[in-house]
């Protein structure tokens, strides 16, 4: 394998092995045979290659941060794209193309100098193939869609080593397939996207006890249903970080907090926070005017990579009363300062793309709600899973059967069909197609 390919290939006993084999959940722990430095779209042709001509299972990492761990597997080939973090824009076209394994921070830095951007996660070191593979949400979904409308071409390795262009123009139906059915279809080296005008934005933070939970979770509910498509929005249940805003004596404490971001004019801001100021006492809060960049990386150090991750999904079209309850049970029962539980506002651009136009089927939901179990001890295990399981045996009942892919766990195998709906017999005939014998097969399958 060293002898076709650029980058380092490592195996056990190699120096660096551990730190080659380690990924972003610290919860993983496994042994591939090769972990493969790719240093561009030849690596991945021959590392794919390898994965096919040997049998052996092949994971491909880009950002790292699969919740399941599907960026490593034991005793296969894991195809590590990571440094391939390059990003290139095109300021007059409006577009940028972005190396397999860049970042949202690569991703950002690149297009803010040109005061664009396009939607992306909230953390910033996700991964932006990963992301947008599955769909992608994000502060500016509302306005922009999803990651994955914003799309216009990938470079595509594919199961039988061919490097293909999908767009609407070329491969069309994988181009559809790549747009939010995960990695099954091949490995994306690189991705151009559309982007937009969004340069600074307008943020707030709004920290409410507790005891308002129903009042702040009805307000978010009937305001984002009529909100203007620039703001941003999502409820979550947090710890208190030692923020300078907070008090010192809140630090630790858990609220219901309320994440704004307002990507119209910066002047019109305040205006926009103001709603959910007003909707029940605040305790604490930042409000004001930041680079977008600045917000993207605003939960870094909550979320360092070595934690403990494990969460569940679930769409909705609604918000429905026994929905709040349910959040107002469990919700405060939040274990530690990195867990949460978001509930995204998907609706606005989001609901202007057909179900069938790309393999994100879900529309119609209006909420994306995500419970995020994140903690450094792995003594902790079993009491903070169970937090989370819990959570979402209570949420379930009032929410669709399918979830979002990206916030899948391992254990989520069998909601995969539930997740595309009526989009899963198209996206079987593409993996038929490109991937017939299911060599992408480290990740939320589609079974050809």
């Amino acid at each position: 394998m060293t002898n076709r390919v650029h980058g380092a290939v490592i195996t056990p006993g190699d120096g660096g092995y551990d730190e080659a084999r380690r990924v972003y959940n610290g919860m993983i722990d496994r042994y591939p045979a090769a972990v493969v430095r790719c240093a561009n779209a030849g690596d991945v042709l021959a590392t794919v290659g390898c994965a096919r001509e040997t049998g052996l299972d092949l994971a491909v990492r880009g950002g790292s941060h699969s919740v399941p761990g599907y960026g490593t597997c034991d005793d296969g080939i894991v195809a590590d794209l990571s440094g391939m973090r390059g990003v290139r824009v095109d300021p007059a076209a409006r577009t940028a193309r972005v190396e397999g394994g860049a970042t949202l921070s690569d991703l950002d830095a690149a297009t803010h100098a040109f005061g664009l951007a396009v939607t992306g996660g909230i953390v910033s070191t996700t991964g932006v193939a990963g992301l947008t593979l599955g769909g992608g949400f994000g502060h500016l979904a509302r306005r922009l869609g999803l990651t994955c409308d914003n799309l216009l071409s990938a470079d595509v390795v594919t199961a039988d080593g061919r490097l293909l262009v999908a767009s609407e123009h070329e491969h069309p139906d994988l181009f559809w397939a790549l747009r939010g059915g995960g990695g099954n279809f091949g490995v994306a080296t690189s991705l151009e996207f559309r982007l937009a005008p969004v340069e600074d934005v307008y943020v707030g933070l709004l920290f409410h006890e507790l005891e308002h939970i129903e009042t702040v979770l009805r307000h978010y509910r009937e305001h984002i249903a009529t909100a203007p498509e620039q703001l941003g929005a999502f409820p979550a249940f947090q710890m208190a970080p030692p923020l300078p805003f907070v008090p010192e004596e809140r630090h630790g404490d858990t609220f219901v907090l309320v994440v704004v971001c307002w990507s119209g004019s910066p002047e019109e801001g305040e205006q926009a926070v103001r709603p959910f100021r007003e909707a029940a006492p605040v305790a604490c809060e930042f409000a004001g005017r930041m680079p977008y960049p600045a917000l993207q990386g605003m939960f870094d150090a909550l979320l360092p990579p070595g934690l403990q991750h494990y969460w569940k999904a679930a769409f909705a079209t609604e918000l429905t009363d026994a929905a709040i309850a349910a959040h107002t049970v469990h919700g405060p029962k939040v274990p530690v300062l990195n867990s949460t539980c978001h509930i995204y506002s998907i609706n606005g651009a989001c609901h202007r793309v057909a179900p069938d136009t790309t393999a994100f089927s879900y529309r119609d939901a209006t909420f994306a709600t995500v419970v995020a179990g994140m903690w450094p001890d792995p003594a902790d295990n079993e009491a903070n899973t169970a937090w989370v399981r819990d959570y979402y045996a209570a949420l379930a009942p009032h929410s669709s059967v399918g979830g979002y892919v990206n916030f899948m766990a391992d254990d989520d195998q069998g909601r995969v069909t539930d997740n595309y709906r009526d989009n899963y017999a198209r996206l079987v005939e593409a993996k038929r197609e490109y991937d017939p014998d299911n060599l992408f097969h480290v990740n939320h399958n589609i079974l050809p």
